[in-house]
């Protein structure tokens, strides 16, 4: 009868569960340490990513800052070069003259495309332009004057002139160059060159990061963002607006601040900008770069977002990996508990089973009887096993020597059926009075009686290691000996064979007598395949792939089932007639293959018939002819 398994005494269920509020507790502490902690973090970590973000892409500003400052300083000595030109001092001096002026117009436009610039023009002393690349388009220059302009009354004191502005008559904006035109020592007039600088922003545009150049004013003139032309990033002084209206640098109109929120990130150098702070917009890191010569600040705007996310990421795969560490701590604490509950109750449960220890003296002798009991059958039961093992040992044994029995009856039977073929001969010729060829018969016996000894050493070997004694072995020869051995039995089958022997010796990795053992049980399964018929037709091809040679039997016989080809190498499987095989032959022929490190594959040709395919490694012959 089973007894209830007592209960846990009070003592234990109020400790246990005292360490389980206590467990319960300290998860709930850790889980809100560790949401403090993230929150904490996170801020320094965005940061972290945020500047790495500017670091990452402060080549790319260095490259667009060298790219502005090259193009500028390439195109500044332009106008002081083109001014050198006597013929634009002789236009000045006789602005009339209507032979003079096609040709310097025509002259300022090949310039201009040959200069890659937008606009070549040549101002007499009133600002009034007389001769322009643009003479042929609508918006053309000639007639009109740019007084208002500050690089023409530079360049008309004797200075380079230099300024960036939305063209007035073009449209377009661009960097303007000018040089005074000097006649002897007089200044004549002022020769101008632009350039438009869409094609910089064009370039901008592949990158993930948007690039904008700011004046001095905090006006936003150059951007890959369109929809920024003009617009300021800061206030704009109260002078540089006066300047701006006087010299119509840019439209009035357009001059609307972006809104933005600009703080600096830490102490990195780099900013953080806020479009549209009220509509949670766009967030940058921000770092400039100064052109001092043009008055320009280059910026580049990092997006900030991916930061953000790297950010948490970080902090998910940290939090997963210290909730990971407290739960496992957890499991161990709960564990402890259970551990502690099993061994108190253990204690109670022993104390219990000592106080009745004298109660159940009767039952524990009882239980001893039929302990001994149990002890002696056991012994008697492992001493028939051990008897039981060593029959199944015996049988082991005997099924192996019987396999090696029938393998040898087997591989001698071909062997001994060519000895009576010879021996026959022999006698009929010794009848006839040939003794010549009875003696060629009888060293052929010789011969089978040598090669029969030769297969049961090596039968021998194969039973040990397979790949004992393999070398260098001639496969021309050794096929030419299996068609030898077999050339009685295909002669009384009146066999036809095809086969044309490569002009060179192939040679192999292998053994001999094994190997021509093989293509003699080939030959001999291709002969049973096609039992019956009057003249049986076998194909055989000796070649040559890459680092193989191929030797394929085929015959013309029924081919082989599906069944067939997949058990046609298993021990004991044959399709023949009982008592005509063993169905040892391609078992062992597999085999000695495999043990060349060679491969046996049976297949149904196309045509008909089955083929099977022997390939081996090449290798180099040897020095010497290797013993067998």
């Amino acid at each position: 009868m089973t007894r209830a398994k007592p209960a846990p005494h009070p003592a234990i269920r109020t400790s246990a569960a005292a360490q389980r509020r206590r467990l319960h507790i300290a998860l709930c502490l850790g889980l809100s340490l560790l949401v403090l902690l993230a929150a904490l973090a996170f801020p320094r970590l965005e940061r972290a990513y945020q500047a790495a973000i500017g670091d990452r892409d402060r080549a790319t500003l260095d490259l667009a800052t060298q790219i502005l400052r090259g193009a500028l300083s390439r195109t500044e000595a332009l106008p002081g070069l083109l001014a050198e030109r006597p013929i634009l001092a002789q236009l000045l001096r006789d602005p009339d003259n209507s032979g003079l002026v096609p040709f310097v117009n025509e002259q300022l436009r090949q310039t201009a495309l040959a200069l890659d610039l937008s606009d070549v023009y040549l101002m007499d002393e009133r600002g009034l332009t007389i001769a322009a690349s643009s003479y042929r388009s609508e918006r053309s220059f000639v007639g009109r004057s740019f007084t208002y302009r500050p690089y023409f009354t530079d360049a008309l004191a004797g200075g380079l002139g230099r300024f960036h502005a939305l063209g007035t008559t073009s449209g377009e904006r661009g960097y303007f160059f000018a040089a005074p035109v000097i006649d002897g020592t007089e200044i004549t007039g002022v020769l101008a060159v632009k350039f438009t600088l869409d094609a910089f922003e064009a370039t901008w545009a592949d990158s993930a990061a948007t690039i904008i150049v700011q004046d001095s004013s905090n006006v936003i003139f150059m951007s890959d963002r369109p929809e920024w032309h003009f617009r300021t990033l800061g206030p704009v002084p109260e002078v540089g607006l006066e300047a701006i209206a006087t010299t119509r640098q840019y439209p009035i109109a357009r001059l609307t601040p972006l809104p933005a929120r600009r703080t600096a990130l830490g102490d990195t150098g780099y900013d953080l900008i806020r479009l549209d702070p009220a509509e949670g917009g766009e967030v940058f890191v921000m770092q400039t770069d100064l052109v001092a010569a043009a008055g320009w600040r280059v910026s580049i705007l990092s997006p900030a977002a991916p930061a953000r996310t790297q950010a948490l990421t970080a902090l998910g795969i940290a939090a997963l990996a210290a909730l990971a560490l407290m739960l496992t701590a957890a499991a161990i604490w709960q564990r402890r508990i259970r551990l502690v509950e099993r061994l108190t109750r253990q204690q109670e449960d022993q104390a219990r089973l000592e106080a009745r220890v004298r109660e159940r003296t009767r039952d524990l002798d009882t239980a001893n009887a039929q302990l001994r009991a149990e002890v002696e059958e056991r012994a008697r039961t492992e001493g028939q096993l051990r008897k039981t093992q060593a029959e199944l040992v015996q049988a082991g044994k005997l099924a192996a020597l019987g396999q090696m029995s029938a393998a040898l009856s087997h591989e001698f039977n071909q062997p001994l059926a060519a000895v009576k073929a010879y021996a026959d001969n022999a006698e009929a010729f010794l009848g006839l009075g040939r003794t010549e060829e009875a003696g060629e018969n009888i060293r052929l016996i010789s011969g089978m009686a040598d090669r029969m000894a030769s297969i049961s050493k090596h039968l021998r070997n194969f039973a040990r290691r397979p790949m004992d004694r393999t070398g260098p072995v001639p496969m021309l020869a050794v096929v030419q000996d299996a068609l030898e051995l077999m050339r009685p039995r295909l002669q009384g089958a009146r066999a036809q064979l095809d086969y044309t022997p490569p002009e060179g010796e192939i040679w192999v990795t292998g053994g001999r007598v094994r190997l021509q053992q093989v293509i003699v049980n080939l030959i001999g399964n291709a002969l049973d395949a096609m039992e019956g018929r009057d003249a049986p037709e076998i194909a055989l091809a000796l070649e040559t792939e890459g680092a193989r040679c191929r030797l394929s039997v085929r015959d013309r016989g029924p081919g082989l089932s599906e069944e067939a080809l997949a058990q046609a190498f298993d021990p004991f499987f044959t399709t023949k007639a009982p008592g005509q095989g063993l169905g040892l032959g391609l078992s062992i022929s597999y085999n000695i293959v495999r043990d060349f490190n060679g491969r046996l594959t049976a297949a149904n040709h196309d045509s008909g018939g089955a083929i099977f395919t022997v390939e081996l490694d090449l290798t180099d012959p040897p020095t010497e002819m290797a013993a067998e």
